[in-house]
């Protein structure tokens, strides 16, 4: 019987990254075989279960800001770098420090 619950960690993941995830299993976890079915070197498989990881990971810390979890899950799929996505989330906490002590 299939379970219809999505593990909170899938959530905001792409289909791509899921499907990302089937041909890892399927491949017995072997990062070689990967690079042969995406056609790619293995740094690069490496790099993309990485990020995969990355993206995990922040799913699993998801917080009650959503903002946060944005900014990081937009680092993770390099759609701004690590440095400005730091500096957003610092400036974001710092205001909303400052509202609170007001």
């Amino acid at each position: 019987m299939p379970i219809d619950i999505v593990p909170e960690w899938m959530k905001n993941l792409e289909e791509e990254d899921i499907t990302f995830i089937k041909k890892f299993v399927l491949a017995s976890g072997s990062l070689k075989e990967m690079a042969k079915v995406y056609d790619v070197t293995y740094p690069t498989v490496r790099l993309r279960l990485d990020k995969l990881i990355d993206k995990i990971h922040i799913n699993d810390r998801e917080t009650n800001e959503p903002y946060v979890s944005l900014i990081k899950r937009l680092a993770v799929d390099d759609k701004i770098d690590f440095d400005t996505a730091k500096i957003l989330i610092q400036a974001y906490k710092k205001q909303m420090r400052e509202e609170a002590d007001e």
